[in-house]
């Protein structure tokens, strides 16, 4: 083998190692033995006539010489790659693995009654929900779609990252806590009261209310907190605190169902959210597409509440 007999599949598993700098991790993404994958790239590298990668039983590192050689292909197999999926995902159904990572308030919130019609749809594909609050990384964890509430962290090149609506919150809190602590009847009077944050830091303690283009700023307190906003609706409904919740989730909370919130402070309005769609790259395959179709009016729908309590 020399190296006018490069084969391209052999390059395009040399960029999947490069990027992950692992050869197991490279192997599941691609479904292959990580032993034929090793060895397929030990018959590129001696095609090539150099070595490629440093090996040794703790990491995997670049050559000097694998380094350029990552860099040049990696544009060329992504481009090879963008050309067959998307020509595939014209014509193709809804199959396969479908892997969506979102917040396991949003999933309980707006999944758990509608995901059985998802799955009617498509009975082709299998879903595989990951509810936890990793970073988005393609290369180490698969997935096909990321949904995450407020500002993303930067993504990794290659991804795309898309805000699919900004949701409105209010701030709300139970009749039983009204009953026994009273209501606020300014932005000052939150001082007074126990609020409901996601964490205990400055950043989440500062609320930014808005009346009619007029903003004030609230520094609050109270003794609970917890970064799970279906967990947040929760407490709000047993009556332990007012806090700022989407309209979704103080309408369609586990509890909230069976408790009614009221709206306080009803002429102003907490921040709004945003909600950002992050995917593996610009590519949108058949799967994914069905999902996006599928779960982006339920979100426009939940969000449109807002406008009725306004």
């Amino acid at each position: 083998m020399d190296a006018a007999n490069v084969q391209l599949n052999d390059i395009a598993l040399f960029v999947e190692v490069a990027r992950r700098k692992s050869f197991s991790l490279a192997a599941r993404a691609l479904d292959m033995p990580t032993s034929t994958l090793s060895r397929r790239i030990s018959e590129l590298e001696k095609a090539v006539g150099m070595r490629l990668l440093n090996r040794n039983t703790r990491r995997l590192d670049l050559t000097d010489a694998g380094q350029v050689y990552f860099e040049r292909c990696q544009s060329l197999v992504d481009e090879a790659r963008f050309a067959h999926e998307q020509l595939v995902s014209i014509s193709s159904q809804p199959q396969g693995k479908l892997i969506v990572s979102m917040p396991d308030s949003l999933a309980l919130l707006l999944l758990s009654d509608s995901l059985q019609e998802f799955t009617d749809l498509y009975p082709e594909l299998e879903c595989e929900l990951d509810l936890s609050l990793r970073a988005a990384d393609p290369h180490a964890a698969p997935f096909d779609v990321m949904l995450r509430l407020g500002e993303p962290s930067t993504p990794n090149n290659g991804m795309e990252v898309r805000e699919l609506i900004s949701l409105t919150r209010h701030l709300y809190a139970s009749d039983e806590y009204v009953a026994r602590h009273g209501e606020p009847a300014t932005p000052a009077d939150l001082r007074a009261h126990e609020c409901l944050r996601g964490y205990a830091n400055e950043t989440a303690s500062t609320w930014l209310l808005t009346r009619d283009g007029t903003q004030e700023r609230i520094v609050v307190e109270g003794r609970v907190t917890a970064n799970n906003m279906g967990l947040l609706s929760d407490f709000v409904s047993l009556g332990m605190g007012i806090a700022p919740l989407p309209v979704y989730a103080a309408t369609q909370g586990r509890i909230s169902r069976d408790h009614s919130l009221r709206r306080v402070l009803p002429e102003w309005s907490a921040a709004p959210m945003p909600l950002y769609a992050v995917f593996p790259s610009r590519i949108m395959p058949a799967k994914t597409r069905a999902f996006m179709d599928f779960i982006v009016p339920r979100l426009e729908a939940a969000n449109g509440q807002a406008a009725e309590q306004d």
